[in-house]
């Protein structure tokens, strides 16, 4: 490129405003590799294109902004291109080239703010497009303008700080922006407070933005939020403007004293009550409401030594609420005069002024009402011994009526007495029992009786007032202790065995009942000789022999005492069995019969009894004899070949009939010995005929053949059953109705048990085994195996 193209350039340069030529040294990042400084010999010609800078915003559009020539052909030869962004990149059409002549026209607006360089690549072609020159950059500058406001970060700022506050205080900080270049002075912001109110209390630091204190004198009280108004300015304070806010909030501080609104308040209040609210306090604190530096604190300082009231706070309101919570008497004290002092929760500020009216007299009248009466002892707890007598005074339980300048009379009754064992004066109180309290009453709880008694006055409207009585029924001694047991064995020889352990029963309550005291009885004086007792512990002793006695039955006498006041004693007997032991001192099975049969029995009435079954014997020994001459030896019953086998297996005990009222039952011998029934028919050998069967049925029966074994006692059995049926002159022994009926009207309900069950799988016979070498036929044949 020639000299003429780079004059050609300047010049247009020139003429459009625009800065083209060497970049300064001040701006080396504008400098291109290309340019090669002058030296001897020739150079080589190649493009030289300084940035170009053109500023935003430009409206005259297309507007040129510089040509570029090459030397390498006629004109006309050369064809001109460029690339890159704002021309075939995004954004697009910004720029564009005159091929023929080489001009770059500008043809959008430019915005520094988002896009502050462009960077190009410029060709230069022969018309065959070959390529002339290498390929170089074209820079582009976007040259800052004013165009951007500055902008708060928040529309409005919030803060707050301590009323009170010394100057200096910090207390926020208002930030801003501005998209323009920050190197030029259209970034450089400046903050200014356009507007506080009348007080010049808030300042803003120009620089920074931070917002603090000048003054002193921040009051909550006068004023609690200061609104102030903030600007920020580009060009260093000159440019462009913007606007926000400060609203900043003065924090409470406990500066104001809370103060009563009077110094004096009047009250009255009913006398025998608790717990009531007598009237209202009004304070008054400037500090912010709700807060521990408004909340009011009361103290009652004088007029109530006996503590019959308290204040407290209302929360909502901050008054002070006075209320009895000890009952107030008339009759003792009608007017109370309190000094009540007021102070806030949190403590006061030590600059802050004292209150005129932190404190107040309060007075109070006692009105004057029908009170009930008291018992002086409530409850009123007495004794009584068991068993007491109708009549017995109990206690005086009376009341007192509180009103002493009214004349009043009290009357008493019961409200509760669920034996109706006392009686109550009605005039004085005076409680006695009415009849004896049975000690097993269920309203005796742990030898406690609780009645309710009731005094009323007679006023209009009357009042009550309830007493209880607790009644202790006291123990008595009126039971001596028993024995257990009256009887035992000892052996015979006093070194066997450990003695007859004896025990003793008391049915009074401790402490009438043990420790018991065990001896021998003082009357007779030998039983000491053979006889020693001693104690095991407090009930117990054991009976032993000092040397050997005799065996047999010894009784004996003894005399126990209680440990009651006074003390109960009884002299009891003791039936002492003496039988000779084995080396385990248990008495033999020998001995141990003798005890069995004569426990119990002296030896004048065992010789009657002796004497009375001998005298029996002789008696029955002749009719006995008789009986068995008359009968011969052939009838010796059905079960004659069985008689030795079956006597200790199956025992006649009894016969039973249909009842009181069942005058038809039959002879059970008929079952029993049918081979004497012979000798009973008629004459002529026929067999009396049941009624309930026909004549043609009568048939002669075969004799029958005795079971020779065990094995054929059933089918024995069962035949003779059968026979029975089919045989019309006895009786169906086989029905079991004989023994179920037991007659019409009779009071007793029936025992019989043979239609209980049709079977004897339900049975148990197991405890046949139990019973002894008797029943061992009976538990073969029925017993499990």
């Amino acid at each position: 490129m020639d000299v003429a193209l780079l004059l050609a350039v300047g010049l247009l340069a020139q003429s459009l405003g625009l800065s083209l030529g060497v970049p300064r040294q001040t701006r080396p990042s504008t400098l291109y590799p290309w340019r090669r400084a002058p030296a001897l010999g020739r150079v080589r010609r190649a493009w030289v294109i300084p940035p170009i800078s053109v500023s935003e915003n430009h409206k005259r559009l297309p507007y040129p902004l510089v040509q570029i020539k090459s030397d390498k052909q006629p004109l006309g030869s050369v064809i001109y291109s460029i690339q890159g962004p704002g021309v075939d990149e995004e954004p697009q059409g910004v720029f564009s080239i005159d091929k023929f002549t080489g001009k770059v026209f500008l043809n959008a607006m430019l915005d520094r703010e988002k896009t502050d360089r462009f960077r190009l690549r410029a060709f230069a072609l022969d018309r065959g497009g070959a390529t002339l020159e290498e390929p170089t950059d074209l820079e582009i500058v976007v040259v800052d303008q004013n165009d951007n406001r500055p902008v708060f970060r928040q529309e409005a700022f919030m803060a707050r700080v301590l009323e009170g506050a010394v100057p200096g205080t910090y207390v926020t900080r208002a930030e801003a922006t501005d998209a323009d270049d920050p190197e030029t002075d259209n970034a450089a912001l400046r903050y200014s407070i356009l507007e506080q109110g009348a007080a010049q209390v808030f300042s803003i630091d120009e620089y920074t933005g931070d917002i603090r204190t000048v003054q002193v004198g921040l009051d909550r009280e006068v004023v609690a939020v200061y609104n102030l108004t903030l600007q920020v300015a580009d060009m260093s304070g000159d440019g462009l403007t913007a606007t926000a806010s400060a609203i900043i909030t003065l924090e409470d501080i406990n500066d104001n004293a809370p103060g009563f609104t009077g110094d004096e308040f009047f009250m009255e209040v009913t006398e025998a009550v608790s717990g009531v609210d007598v009237g209202r306090l009004e304070v008054e604190d400037r500090d912010l409401p709700g807060s521990p530096n408004w909340a009011a604190r009361f103290t009652i300082l004088e007029g109530d030594p006996s503590g019959h009231f308290t204040v407290r706070t209302d929360p909502k309101t901050n008054e002070g609420v006075l209320s009895v919570v000890k009952p107030l008497d008339y009759e003792l004290r009608d007017q109370y005069d309190l000094t009540v002092a007021v102070q806030n929760e949190a403590p006061l500020q030590a600059a802050a002024p004292r209150a005129q009216r932190g404190q107040a007299r309060i007075h109070v009248q006692v009105r004057d009402v029908n009170e009930a009466p008291v018992f002086q002892e409530n409850p009123l707890r007495t004794s009584l011994p068991e068993g007491a007598l109708p009549g017995t005074p109990v206690a005086t339980f009376s009341a007192q009526d509180p009103d002493t300048q009214q004349l009043q009379r009290l009357s008493y009754s019961k409200d509760y007495d669920p034996e109706d064992w006392l009686e109550v004066d009605g005039a004085t109180g005076w409680v006695q029992t009415q009849r004896v309290l049975s000690p097993a009453s269920p309203f005796l709880k742990d030898g406690w009786y609780r009645a309710i008694i009731l005094a009323r006055d007679d006023a209009s409207p009357p009042c009550t007032a309830t007493g209880t009585l607790s009644i202790e029924i006291l123990e008595v001694n009126d039971h001596a202790p028993e024995l257990s047991p009256p009887s035992g064995s000892v052996c015979s020889k006093p070194e066997q065995g450990s003695g007859l352990l004896l025990g003793a029963t008391d049915e009074d309550l401790p402490p009438h009942g043990a420790p018991f005291h065990f001896q021998l009885s003082p009357r007779v004086p030998e039983l000491t000789r053979n006889w020693s007792l001693i104690q095991v512990n407090v009930s117990h002793a054991r009976l032993r022999l000092r040397h050997q006695v005799p065996e047999g039955l010894h009784r004996l006498s003894l005399l126990l005492r209680d440990s009651g006041q006074p003390p109960q004693q009884r002299e009891q007997p003791l039936n002492v069995t003496v039988c000779r032991c084995a080396q385990d001192g248990v008495c033999l099975p020998g001995a141990a019969a003798r005890h069995a049969g004569g426990a119990g029995v002296s030896l004048g009435a065992l010789v009657i009894m002796l004497a009375s079954v001998v005298l029996l014997l002789l008696l029955a020994l002749p009719v006995a004899l008789v009986t068995r001459s008359r009968r011969p030896s052939a009838d010796k019953g059905f079960l004659h070949g069985l008689q030795e086998d079956l006597r200790d297996n199956i025992l006649n005990y009894d016969e039973q009939g249909g009842g009181e009222e069942d005058q038809d039952a039959y002879d059970i011998n008929q079952l029993r010995h049918p081979a004497e029934l012979a000798a009973l028919r008629d004459p002529l050998g026929q067999p009396p005929l049941r009624r309930d069967a026909p004549l043609s049925r009568v048939r002669p029966q075969p004799p029958r053949l005795l079971p020779t074994s065990p094995a054929d006692i059933a089918n024995f059995i069962n035949d003779g059953l059968e026979a029975a049926d089919s045989d019309p002159s006895v009786p169906p022994y086989d029905t079991a109705l004989i023994y179920d009926y037991e007659g019409d009207g009779s009071m007793a309900g029936t025992l019989s048990s043979i239609l209980s069950s049709l079977g004897d799988e339900d049975q148990d016979y197991s405890c046949l085994w139990a019973w002894g070498p008797r029943f061992a036929r009976l538990a073969d044949l029925y017993g499990p195996p």
